[in-house]
């Protein structure tokens, strides 16, 4: 009972903490107010988010009638003043408090925390999507890239920076400081971008290997015991091999693409050798996508299966049967790409050409294709075997990708794929009739 009763106070402080700051006229008592916002909230447990977000729903709403005239106002008189107008009183309060949250010491981290915070429960609570839209808003255009700075991590880097590589390395597992350690080594580099006000927490980080040539097997660019590459010579490939991000309540928040053409740019000004900057890249979903029947909700998508590619695709299916054995039995009976028949091999690749040459571009795509075509990249090359731990056998048969990014037409590939169309090399074309 007297657990319930302090959680109650905790939860009645939080909200009036946000009352008093909402409505601070000055700027007197504002980082003060924030502080005590800041505090009252890291109090709550964890059962008391949705009753505090709720508050925040509820409460700080803009006001309807008033949105209704302004909005009437503008349509019969479209003047700067009535612009202005329908502006502000269109604008969530809640808007408005999270700008003054962020006078607080560790105003920032505490938006971010709320917003991870407010994640996990939106499932449950889809009304809340209002407050994470209103939050997600002001945290584009507080790390909007132009204030974020990209700086190298190696051996030297805090280890509080170097232990949250360990920890979010979402691509391919770090086992340990001396895997971190090979991965930092003179023919690799790591890049991660840093907001100003949280200067040890790596927002997100790409890890690249320099190599002599285009790698389609992931296995040497992970292995910590893999020799190093001292010749600067022999560096004539930028391999993107990882991007993760490490902070969850900045989700939806684009930083990758930035991430990466600042990378690519800053490596050719140290490596005037290197002429070529691929990814070595996981597909993700695409055994789910052929076991579902290898087809595409989009209509668009679907039209571009031309007749030959139809046939193709329903000879590949048949070839691997998965309405009689399923692609996990496959797995637990033994199935690797190395005993795989040529039939079977053939047949896979032309599925995942079509996956991602076709759909791509749809809301359903490949989001790891998405992320890179989007970004200006273009499907350059797929591969047989290049992953064949456990997690890539069970998600893509052990394929793997290289997007292609051509500095020169990244501009170009990027608005070809805003517009539906997915760029691919010839290679990958022919891959897709059997």
């Amino acid at each position: 009972m007297l657990e319930k009763l302090a959680k109650a106070r905790n939860l009645s402080k939080a909200n009036n903490a946000v009352k008093r700051l909402i409505s601070e006229r000055g700027e007197s008592n504002a980082v003060s107010m924030a502080n005590d916002v800041v505090n009252h909230y890291r109090k709550l447990a964890k059962d008391q988010h949705i009753p505090f977000f709720n508050f925040l729903f509820e409460k700080l709403n803009p006001d309807a009638d008033a949105v209704m005239k302004a909005a009437q106002s503008y349509v019969a008189e479209a003047t700067a003043r009535n612009y202005v107008r329908l502006q502000r009183v269109a604008e969530a309060p809640r808007q408005e408090l999270f700008r003054r949250l962020n006078r607080a010491g560790e105003g920032t981290a505490a938006v971010v925390q709320m917003r991870r915070d407010l994640l996990q429960i939106l499932e449950k609570k889809p009304e809340l999507t209002a407050v994470d839209f209103d939050m997600r808003h002001l945290l584009s255009s507080w790390f909007n890239p132009g204030f974020l700075k990209m700086h190298r991590v190696d051996w030297k880097s805090p280890a509080e920076v170097l232990e949250k590589l360990i920890k979010h390395e979402a691509v391919h597992a770090i086992d340990g400081w001396d895997d971190l350690r090979r991965r930092l080594q003179p023919d690799r580099r790591c890049f991660a971008f840093f907001h100003p006000q949280l200067p040890n927490e790596p927002l997100i980080f790409v890890e690249v290997a320099l190599l002599p040539e285009i790698p389609s097997v992931i296995t040497p660019l992970v292995d910590k015991k893999a020799e190093t590459v001292d010749q600067v010579n022999q560096f004539k490939v930028a391999a993107f091999y990882s991007i993760s991000n490490c902070e969850p309540g900045l989700r939806g928040v684009s930083m990758g693409n930035f991430l990466i053409k600042r990378v690519a740019e800053q490596l050719k000004a140290e490596f005037p050798t290197l002429k070529t900057f691929v990814t070595l890249s996981p597909i993700p979903g695409f055994i789910d996508w052929v076991a579902s029947g290898a087809t595409f909700a989009d209509a668009a998508s679907a039209d571009r299966f031309k007749p030959a590619i139809k046939l193709a695709r329903d000879q590949a299916l048949t070839i691997l049967g998965l309405d009689a054995k399923s692609w996990s039995e496959r797995l637990s009976a033994g199935w690797h790409p190395d005993q795989a028949s040529e039939k079977e091999k053939n047949a896979l690749l032309c599925l995942v050409s079509i996956y991602l040459g076709l759909g791509s571009a749809t809301r359903e795509g490949n989001p790891v294709a998405k992320f890179h075509l989007g970004n200006g990249a273009k499907l350059h090359q797929i591969n047989w075997a290049g992953d064949l731990s456990r997690k890539g056998l069970r998600q893509s048969a052990g394929l793997m990708v290289n997007y292609l990014y051509d500095l020169g037409s990244v501009e170009e590939n990027h608005e070809r794929f805003a517009n539906g169309e997915i760029v691919y090399s010839k290679a990958v074309g022919r891959l897709m009739q059997l």
